[in-house]
């Protein structure tokens, strides 16, 4: 994580998207006397969405650990999907 000045963005705005989008670095823009903004890529964003919607939900938390466990125990099994015709 990078934190910059609101002036250092404006002056290498290019720069930093590149660097959010390309290298996945999260940069927190600091502004005087004023709330700090975080930039993360939207790609990052999506994933982070995605998180909290299957997490958010008790079964669903409750399921996904549960398959996480099973699978960590070696209780999993695997099909080729031509197997599953």
């Amino acid at each position: 994580m990078e934190a910059i000045n609101y002036s250092s963005l404006r002056n290498n705005l290019k720069g930093y998207m590149d660097k959010v989008t390309d290298d996945f670095e999260t940069i927190v823009v600091t502004r005087k006397n004023e709330k700090n903004v975080v930039m993360i890529s939207a790609e990052e964003y999506n994933n982070l969405m995605e998180n909290m919607h299957l997490l958010g939900h008790e079964a669903n938390r409750k399921h996904l650990m549960e398959s996480k466990k099973q699978l960590e125990e070696g209780l999993s099994a695997s099909q080729s999907l031509l197997e599953l015709d």
